[in-house]
């Protein structure tokens, strides 16, 4: 089986490098040959091309039926490649790639669903403790030497709404309920999660925000999730609450989150995603009062991140050969 693992070259700010020298997100031979050591009856019937960008893409595409990527050239994808009928794609958001009217028939597209809850969650209890502590004010005060005590109760009891229960979200929740917290999940499908102490659909929204301390956003982006917390629904929101947005830029309205945050209807807020990245040095959020920027950072994770994502790959490599369904299978008309 043909196997082409397509690594980007990009700027060190954009893929910063692990201790070792390597890019986070980088596929190298070594990486690859120690997950195949962890599958030696799947590696036997592979023969791997590990390229950069397109420097053999197109040569290899030809015989190729399995393709490891973030992203490809698209157009007449069942022309370049005949024999393809897998496409991994090494991160878990796929809105880069949208409208997938370009997948040809027979092939099967699978993110990386799952690779990031660890890290996630760990990132989102954080998040949610700042936000409680009042760590986004502290931090302004600190710049500006300032000393004012602004004290916080146990956290206990207090809601935390979830918006997107997928694998991020619901370890979110998780680590928010060992500490006494009420967690709400909000679902596509609204199914009953362990997670979660209770699930709705998006369309009960209106009614969940104002019982939030905290709202913690985690979808894709798709166009039933653009601008889903916008400016009427932060209105909402009882007064003193906190945000944090972990998924997509595009899934919050920043320019309002900014004048709530200014105007005190909104405490904190933590955001991890920004559109675009990196996040301009002239962008008004870098000075906004009590915001806490980080550098999509939630859930990646230097040292583990390719091999997790290996691993979804040799298990579908697995699936592939035995013709079992496959994992983490997209659908292109829900985007995700």
């Amino acid at each position: 089986m043909r196997v082409h693992v397509k690594n980007n070259h990009a700027s060190p700010e954009t893929f910063p490098p692990t201790p070792e020298g390597e890019a986070v997100f980088t596929i190298t031979r070594e990486r690859f040959d120690d997950a195949a050591a962890r599958y030696p009856h799947v590696a036997r019937h592979l023969d791997v091309c590990i390229d950069w960008d397109l420097e053999h893409f197109a040569d290899s595409m030809r015989t190729a039926e399995v393709l490891v990527c973030w992203d490809l050239p698209t157009a007449n994808l069942a022309r370049v490649a005949p024999n393809l009928r897998l496409i991994h794609v090494i991160g878990a958001g796929v809105e880069h790639l949208c409208p997938m009217d370009w997948v040809p028939p027979g092939v099967t597209v699978v993110n990386n669903r799952g690779a990031h809850a660890d890290k996630a969650g760990e990132y989102g209890l954080m998040a949610v403790l700042m936000l409680h502590n009042r760590l986004p004010a502290i931090i302004g005060n600190q710049q500006r030497a300032r000393w004012e005590s602004l004290y916080s109760t146990p956290i206990g009891g207090k809601t935390v709404l979830v918006i997107g229960t997928g694998s991020i979200g619901a370890a979110v929740a998780r680590r928010c309920r060992t500490l006494g917290m009420h967690a709400i999940g909000v679902s596509r499908h609204g199914h009953p999660l362990d997670a979660v102490d209770e699930t709705h659909t998006p369309d009960r929204l209106d009614d969940l925000l104002p019982r939030a301390d905290f709202v913690f956003v985690a979808v894709p982006l798709t166009p039933e999730t653009r601008n889903l917390l916008d400016r009427r629904r932060q209105g909402l929101m009882r007064r003193g609450a906190g945000v944090v947005n972990v998924g997509r830029a595009a899934t919050v309205d920043y320019d309002a989150l900014a004048a709530n945050l200014r105007s005190g209807h909104l405490s904190g807020a933590v955001l991890d995603v920004f559109d675009p990245e990196p996040l301009p040095p002239g962008s008004p959020l870098w000075g906004l009062p009590n915001l806490v920027v980080t550098p999509h950072v939630s859930a990646d994770d230097g040292d583990s991140y390719v091999p997790l994502t290996l691993e979804f790959v040799f298990r579908n490599l697995e699936r592939l050969l035995d013709g079992r369904p496959l994992v983490n299978v997209v659908r292109p008309e829900l985007g995700y």
